[in-house]
């Protein structure tokens, strides 16, 4: 399955999947607040074999199908010592 990832100019490290190249119609309207003018990263074949650093590739694959988008949010930040 291909998918194309997009990165925030508005969060650091969020970044939003989408199954179809520049096709944001899925994606709702409150969570495309974040991605205004979107910075396109890469395209990328998902596999159920493949690993990704920050996601179950499994469960984005699902959402592509389901919700033809998968957010993968920003990493908690870790407490200040």
């Amino acid at each position: 399955m291909k998918c194309y990832i997009y990165r925030s100019r508005k969060q650091d490290e969020m970044y939003l999947y989408l199954r179809e190249r520049d096709d944001f119609s899925a994606v709702p309207a409150e969570l495309m607040r974040y991605f205004v003018n979107p910075v396109f990263v890469f395209e990328l074949e998902l596999t159920p074999a493949r690993q990704l650093a920050r996601a179950d590739v499994t469960q984005v694959m699902a959402n592509l199908r389901e919700h033809g988008y998968h957010l993968q949010p920003q990493p908690p930040r870790e407490a200040l010592g």
